[in-house]
């Protein structure tokens, strides 16, 4: 049996939802059918798409390599249905890094869909690993991470500049000294992401920088349980200066100077397809126009 657009979509659903019977539910096909058709295409491309690990499905490296073709195909043939559609509609799904999530998307998708009612947003909150495989998985459209990031399929182009401070409560020795030294740096209790977020990878190559070596007290996914327990004197921090502006001018945490090097570039992640997706390319180049406001 040859290829078909059908066998397309299950591979392409079945890669994102990780479940082979959500794909078939998505597509509105049986189980047993959903699993012939991955067969027939395993069949025919000559290779396996799929390993079974427990109720997961994990893709192999050459589903990995042929998805962003087939997602392109299906954009593609997509696209064909309304030729002379005028208005932009259908989900925009998009992976955000928590910092961008909470402190830069909401406005920048609002004046968005000002502009474009019909667009209906599907926004996932992760840290920069989990953002690139949603964008790798086809889970998501575009992905926006905080962290340095390379990837061989996937296209990362810069968006904006952004740095993060170190901060303390108004209460700690720190707070009236203004700022830390090298050797005060691997002294001190530090409140900090956890590994894997965009916002670890840059205060670690940053402590790498100076040759120190820190104290973590915690290691959280929350930002603001990262700020209270500031507040609350166990330790100091580092996050985004977006993610503390309010309580650093509201006197409830104090910014602190150091020697280390906290600038950071945040990146939009894409299939190499999203180019011929208008809704993906125009959404994109608006955020990208928006970049000069921050």
């Amino acid at each position: 049996m040859s290829l078909n657009l059908r066998q397309l979509k299950l591979f392409e659903a079945t890669a994102r939802l990780g479940r082979l019977t959500h794909a078939a539910d998505e597509q509105a096909i049986s189980q047993s059918a959903a699993s012939q058709a991955i067969k027939e295409l395993e069949s025919h491309l000559g290779y396996p798409l799929f390993q079974r690990v427990g109720r997961e499905l994990n893709m192999t490296p050459a589903a990995h390599d042929v998805l962003p073709r087939v997602i392109q195909i299906i954009e593609l043939t997509d696209s064909l249905k309304a030729p002379e559609a005028k208005s932009l509609s259908g989900i925009l799904r998009i992976a955000a890094s928590v910092t961008i999530a909470n402190y830069l998307l909401p406005e920048l998708v609002a004046e968005f869909l000002a502009d474009h009612p019909l667009v209906t947003p599907d926004i996932a909150i992760a840290n920069t690993y989990g953002v690139i495989e949603a964008v790798e998985r086809g889970q998501a459209h575009l992905g926006l991470i905080e962290g340095p990031a390379l990837h061989r399929q996937l296209a990362i182009t810069h968006w904006r500049d952004d740095a993060l401070q170190v901060f303390c409560a108004p209460d700690h020795p720190l707070a009236s000294q203004g700022r830390i030294d090298a050797d005060e740096v691997a002294t001190q209790r530090w409140i900090l992401r956890e590994d894997g977020s965009g916002t670890r990878l840059i205060f670690d190559a940053a402590v790498q920088q100076i040759k120190q070596q820190v104290k973590v007290a915690f290691a959280l996914n929350r930002q603001e349980a990262i700020k209270r327990s500031v507040r609350a004197g166990l330790g100091i921090g580092c996050l985004s200066r977006l993610s503390i502006a309010e309580e650093v001018e509201r006197g409830e945490l104090v910014v602190i100077e150091t020697p280390l090097e906290l600038s950071r570039r945040l990146s939009i992640v894409a299939q190499p397809s999203a180019s011929t997706n208008p809704l993906v390319e125009t959404f994109e180049a608006f955020i990208q126009r928006s970049s000069s406001d921050l």
